[in-house]
Formats: C-alpha cells, sequence, structure tokens
C-alpha cells in the first residue's frame, strides 16, 4: 500500500511542513460578548425611539461581490468598508425585515442567555406564519451573524446537517457520543455542531470531497474506503451546506493531510469545489473557518475526457446558462491565479461538452473506483 501512494506520500509531508498551525478563525466570542453585543444593538433602537426618530439596523450585503475580495491563502474575505443595506421600521419595503431582525435577536439573546441550542428550523416551526419560509430565518440568521462579528455556532443556533461522511475516522461529539464513520456501507451524517467535536482519531492519508450523494455511494457500495485505505470521504450532496465545509475545514486543521475534489467536468461542479476551497460571497465574512485554501482538483478534469476517451454519447452538450457560468469563473480572481484550472476550464470551453463524473461508468462498470481513482492518485493526476 505504501508503494501505491508515493506521490500522495510526498504531497502529504508538503503540507505538513507548510500547515499554519496559527488559528485565524473568526475570533471566539464568549457568551456574555455575544449578550452585550446583542444589548447594544437593541440600546441603539430603544434611543431612536426616545428620540421620536425611526429606528434603523443596518444589514452589510452578502450578496454584493464588491463587499468581497480574494485574499489566497483564505479566499473570498468580507471588505472592511462592505456596503450596508438600511432596514427602517418606518420603511414599507423594510419594515418587515427590520421586525424580523428583532424577533430572531430576541430569540438569540434567549438561547444564549440560557446557554441552550436551537436549530434554524425549530426557530421556523415556533411560528411558521410570522417567518414566512425556512430560507428567510436562515438568511437573517447569517446576517445577525456577520453584524454581530461573530460565528453562526456563537449564536447557539444550529443547522441541520444534509452532508455525509465515511472512512477512518471516528470523534466525540460535544456531549460525548462517540462517532466512528468505518462502516464500509453505511455513512455518518456530518454533525449539527462541528466545532463542538473533539478527540479526532484517524490514520487518513487523504480526504476527498465527492460533489454528488450518488457518486458518494457508489464509491462505499465499491468499498472504495477498504481498497484505498486510510481514507475519509465527505460529500456535501450538491452545493454544500456550511455544516460540511465546517467539517472538512476541521479535518484538515486537525489531520494535516490533502484534500481532493471530485466534481462534475461542468462549470456547476467546478463552483461547488471552488466553494470548499476560496469560500462563498454569502459567508465571506466567516472565510477564516469555513474555507480550505489547499483542496486540490482530482476529477473528473476536462482534459480527462479526452486523454480517458470517454464516449460521445455519455457527454452532455453546453447550454447557455453553461456558458455564462463558465465566463463569470473565468473572470473570478480565485481561478486567474491558477494557470493549470485555467487551461482546464478554457478546454471545457473550447470543446463545448461537459460530462458528469458518471460517465467514466461508460468505459467500464468499476472505472472510477479501480482504474479512475487509484491511478490518480498513485501518480499524482491532480492540479
Amino acid at each position: 500500500m505504501a508503494e501505491q501512494f508515493t506521490e500522495l506520500d510526498k504531497l502529504k509531508e508538503t503540507l505538513r511542513a507548510n500547515h499554519e498551525t496559527a488559528d485565524k478563525h473568526l475570533e471566539h466570542v464568549s457568551r456574555q460578548d455575544v449578550l452585550t453585543r446583542i444589548e447594544r444593538i437593541i440600546q441603539t433602537v430603544v434611543s431612536s425611539v426616545s428620540k421620536n426618530e425611526a429606528p434603523v439596523l443596518s444589514v452589510i450585503n452578502r450578496s454584493n461581490w464588491a463587499n468581497v475580495r480574494f485574499h489566497k491563502s483564505v479566499g473570498l474575505i468580507l471588505q472592511p468598508d462592505a456596503s450596508v443595506t438600511a432596514h427602517r421600521c418606518d420603511c414599507p419595503s423594510s419594515a418587515n425585515k427590520f421586525a424580523l431582525i428583532l424577533k430572531l435577536l430576541s430569540v438569540i439573546y434567549k438561547l444564549v442567555q440560557s446557554d441552550s441550542y436551537a436549530t434554524k428550523r425549530d426557530i421556523y416551526y415556533n411560528d411558521p406564519q410570522l417567518f414566512g419560509s425556512q430560507k428567510t430565518v436562515d438568511s437573517i440568521v447569517d446576517d445577525i451573524s456577520c453584524m454581530l462579528k461573530v460565528p453562526r455556532r456563537s449564536l447557539h443556533v444550529l443547522a441541520t446537517s444534509k452532508g455525509f461522511i465515511s472512512g477512518d475516522l471516528c470523534y466525540l461529539e460535544e456531549d460525548g457520543t462517540k462517532v466512528d464513520c468505518s462502516s464500509s456501507t453505511t455513512a455518518t451524517p456530518v454533525s449539527s455542531n462541528v466545532s463542538g467535536i473533539r478527540n479526532i482519531v484517524s490514520f487518513a492519508k487523504f480526504i476527498l470531497i465527492v460533489e454528488k450523494d450518488a457518486t458518494f455511494q457508489r464509491l462505499l457500495d465499491d468499498d472504495f474506503c477498504i481498497r484505498l485505505s486510510p481514507c475519509i470521504i465527505i460529500t456535501g450532496k450538491g452545493m454544500p451546506d456550511v455544516n460540511s465545509r465546517l467539517m472538512v475545514r476541521k479535518l484538515w486543521d486537525t489531520l494535516h493531510i490533502p484534500v481532493f475534489a471530485l466534481v462534475d467536468a461542468d462549470p456547476h461542479g467546478i463552483e461547488i469545489m471552488c466553494i470548499y476551497k476560496y469560500g462563498s460571497v454569502s459567508m465571506a465574512f466567516e472565510a477564516h473557518s469555513l474555507t480550505v485554501p489547499s483542496v486540490l482538483w482530482l476529477g473528473l478534469l476536462p482534459s480527462d475526457i479526452q486523454r480517458y476517451r470517454v464516449p460521445e454519447e455519455a457527454l452532455i452538450p453546453f447550454s447557455q446558462t453553461d456558458e455564462r457560468k463558465i465566463n463569470s469563473l473565468r473572470s473570478r480572481a480565485y481561478i486567474t491565479c491558477q494557470p493549470a484550472w485555467e487551461r482546464e476550464i478554457e478546454e471545457m470551453q473550447r470543446l463545448k461538452w461537459k460530462a458528469e463524473i458518471q460517465s467514466l461508468a461508460s468505459i467500464a462498470p468499476y472505472f472510477l473506483t479501480r482504474v479512475y481513482l487509484p491511478n490518480k492518485l498513485r501518480y499524482g493526476g491532480w492540479i
């Protein structure tokens, strides 16, 4: 097994030597600090009312690309002078948002004060008519986290995870529950409280991020973690949730091992990989705890389509949406700073074809797990 992973072992040693052990995550904030920051906001509102003025809550525009900048060793981070949107209680277009922010600040204050936790789903179902949708709760909780400049976990609001993990990994949950992810047939849901995980034990040589649940299940069914053991595989089931991203970051910080991405050779797959690696615009305020800048693109590379002679009938022609997305990707700083990635994206745009990971099955049923991935890992076929 040691001979199989010559290039992987070299990479692992390089990463161990270069990994920054200093924790640069968003500052740890005590419960009292969170309460104090909420009280300051409420005092501002009360002060405005006492002066017979309309209270205003300013929220950073988390969807605006102009509010972020690219830092190569971190990813997309929030600009210090990010623009804000003012939500006034006397303005019909923003009064509802103003009220919902105050409502959630009240909920969060009580949770932090009592040292208890609730999921975003719990909060929504406590008053679904008030919030209107789960998406509204999710967005405002992130707005408040950004407004208070604290990690979302400090708000005592948890999110239900959608991701799964499997492989050579054991750890303890915050409540002392032992979790063993080594089952070869059943995946373990990603924890909804990643920050509380402790006592991580693993002899994994690498972590493999898998874009799709279907591919993840295929790796499980073919005993991938046993055949190429020890390793850890994780999926966010498409566009990753925050917990899946937190988990990848925590494992990277703890184990100091290579992290690879296995995504479709299409613009959507590349963007998902970039979110794990460099983060997203909407969560740029918490980039230090969510991004893993050392993520390597293992596959499916656009150049692999011709290299492995994937049959044309297994390919999918580009759509106008794909063209727009790929042009958007090519303009982003985190792509233009990586010539190898840029060449692969240019190749995809030139071919006008995209390929899902499952297209490798058209070559042979077990080609992905028994040929493609072992060869990539053995000979260093990543960028």
